[in-house]
């Protein structure tokens, strides 16, 4: 059985972000629905000191665009956000070895001109950088037009017609079980705990982009905090 999930294209996502990644054998970028304003679509949060900074691609929005249809509104924002980084966790203990590949992340991705481009393409990146055995697709690939949870349904199928649905805890509140049953798709809620590690202040804050970690305490301690969802949901 095929496990799928999906999402929309986030910018340098959060932990539950690639725990979803890593529980799949296949990831679906939703990236043909409207984009949110205020959403995680172009902006994540890293860590200043003690307080929790947003990072945001600067877009041209027009109201009703796909997150595919988006462009950023200039071309060198790569260089703002690097700078702000470099400034914020250039005494982490990694974030000197780990800031040359994280720069190159940047410039391919700013390369691209299009925010869902921009978004998969560094997701594809750290998937592979954490050892991630997973497929990438879009669903602009399957001209699906339903919505809501039928949506997700037609998108699995159009995968695995026995697949089996893997979602975030969130989407209890607003998908329907029974659709899922009835249409021979398996509804599975991923099983994830946030990890703490040290982020070299006392109080742990969590939500930050997965970065923090990496800057923090390198690859290989943050490819492990996925062992156990990579074995427990696949």
């Amino acid at each position: 059985m095929t496990t799928i999930s999906i999402h929309q294209p986030n910018y340098l996502p959060w932990f539950g972000f690639f725990a979803k990644v890593a529980a799949s054998d296949v990831f679906v970028f939703l990236d043909d629905v409207a984009f949110s304003k205020g959403s995680y679509t172009n902006r994540v949060k890293f860590l200043q000191e003690t307080k929790s900074r947003w990072v945001t691609i600067p877009i041209i929005h027009k109201q009703g665009l796909h997150i595919n249809e988006i462009l950023p509104s200039n071309t060198d924002w790569n260089f703002d956000h690097l700078n702000s980084v470099a400034n914020w966790y250039r005494d982490s203990s990694a974030f000197s070895e780990i800031r040359e590949e994280f720069e190159s992340m940047l410039f391919d991705a700013a390369a691209l001109g299009n925010l869902a481009e921009i978004n998969k393409l560094l997701i594809i990146k750290l998937s592979n950088r954490l050892g991630f055995n997973c497929q990438f697709v879009s669903s602009s690939e399957f001209n699906v037009s339903t919505l809501g949870t039928e949506r997700l349904i037609d998108i699995v199928k159009k995968i695995d017609l026995k697949g089996r649905y893997l979602s975030g805890q969130g989407g209890a509140n607003y998908q329907d079980p029974y659709k899922f049953s009835e249409a021979g798709i398996e509804l599975q809620y991923l099983d994830f705990e946030h990890p703490i590690y040290s982020q070299g202040v006392e109080d742990f804050t969590a939500g930050l982009s997965i970065m923090d970690a990496v800057f923090h305490v390198g690859w290989a301690q943050t490819k492990g905090f996925f062992k156990s969802v990579e074995s427990k949901d696949k």
